[in-house]
């Protein structure tokens, strides 16, 4: 699997400076984390998960999450395991005959409600959870937290050797975290049982829809999650915790609901987003797509890595704005290259800005780690979108 995979090797050379280095669930779990980061949800319930695999029916689709939490009703548990068992069966069998190359399955998540569901899930799927890479753990706390990563450590533990490892990926979205007087003691209760399983943590994200409902708020399509003050400093408290680059967690963006549909009214993006989105070769024409870019800048900026998705719309626009520009990666491998002690601040190849060492190494590094699974971006003179297909431009 790499991202971008729908272009030809054309287009990929005319869009990428640096091409997305290809992965897989055998892959390590720093490449791992960031490519897990931009991840479609679907109801466990849906009948057709394998054939839409099979057929790539979604272009550009690299991490596909089941829920059997949220996304299905309380009465439909039982028959969304059964139904995601038998998808999962059926999936194995077309690579087992070889109408599917194991290169072009996605990476494959389960969103669990429980720890309990999670062991029966793991044992409903007998030999084929080697085809999931791993579990996303809903509404983490201190208090249940520690009962996820027990059992996937007494998987990973007892697996056979040339299975991949199967990770965890918490999900924070309860109300002791958001609730004020809770939040610290929470969040350091629950980054304690992280760093006591960090070799099985991909990535930690955020529950940005259930803190909203708590407070009874939903940001609308022309504003941000950032908008919202009361999500936002719990979103910076979450990265204070969660976010330090001595630890080495990645955070994925929460999801943005909005996307575009027959019979609304176009509108022109506002001259930041259109300036942004034109150094991007997107042309977003929606409020919706408009709003989903400003979210995902707003992400990255706070160093977050990929977001959770709802609709197949959303896949390109976050793949797109995570691709690292050439100045960027320029600046990374100049920074990076001067840690021999004999410079502390060095001039951007831009000229346009200075690169000290070592406050500005550890940004680096994780740009040198972005830029291995999202790609380095040509210049805005010099490329195509890797939204674009045959240089017309996502709408």
């Amino acid at each position: 699997m790499r991202y971008f995979n729908y272009l030809s090797e054309d287009e990929a050379l005319a869009a990428f400076y640096k091409q997305p280095a290809p992965f897989c669930n055998h892959s390590s779990k720093e490449m791992l984390s960031y490519a897990a980061g931009a991840a479609l949800y679907s109801p466990a319930t849906r009948q057709t998960i394998a054939e839409d695999i099979l057929h790539q029916k979604h272009e550009g689709l690299v991490a596909m999450v089941f829920d059997l939490e949220d996304a299905i009703g309380d009465h439909q548990v039982e028959a969304a395991e059964a139904s995601l068992q038998q998808q999962l069966f059926k999936l194995a069998s077309y690579v087992e005959i070889g109408a599917l190359s194991e290169d072009r399955v996605p990476l494959l998540f389960v969103r669990v409600r429980s720890p309990e569901q999670m062991r029966r899930m793991i044992l409903r799927f007998e030999a084929r959870v080697a085809l999931i890479t791993g579990f996303f753990f809903p509404k983490f706390t201190p208090e249940r937290g520690e009962d996820f990563f027990r059992i996937l450590e007494e998987y990973n533990r007892h697996k056979e050797q040339s299975a991949p490892t199967l990770y965890g990926s918490p999900i924070l979205e309860s109300e002791s975290i958001i609730y004020l007087e809770q939040r610290a003691v929470t969040l350091a209760g629950s980054k304690a049982i992280v760093d006591r399983y960090r070799d099985y943590v991909l990535n930690v994200r955020i529950g940005a829809t259930d803190f909203s409902s708590l407070f009874g708020v939903r940001r609308s399509v022309h504003h941000t999650i950032y908008d919202i003050a009361v999500i936002r400093d719990c979103i910076a408290d979450i990265i204070n915790t969660f976010g330090r680059a001595g630890d080495g967690y990645q955070i994925s963006g929460p999801v943005w609901e909005y996307f575009p549909h027959r019979g609304t009214e176009l509108s022109p993006p506002e001259e930041r987003v259109e300036r942004i989105a034109r150094q991007y070769r997107l042309r977003p024409t929606h409020p919706a797509e408009c709003g989903l870019i400003r979210e995902v800048l707003l992400d990255k900026e706070n160093g977050l890595v990929g977001k959770t998705m709802i609709h197949p719309s959303q896949l390109r626009i976050v793949q797109t704005l995570h691709a690292v520009t050439r100045e960027e990666y320029l600046d990374a491998i100049s920074i990076v290259q001067s840690q021999d002690g004999r410079q502390g601040v060095v001039r951007s190849e831009y000229a346009n800005k200075m690169n000290e060492v070592k406050p500005h190494l550890n940004w680096a590094k994780r740009i040198l780690a972005k830029a291995n699974v999202y790609g380095v971006l040509h210049e805005q003179d010099n490329f195509h979108s890797p939204v674009s297909k045959q240089g017309q431009a996502y709408v």
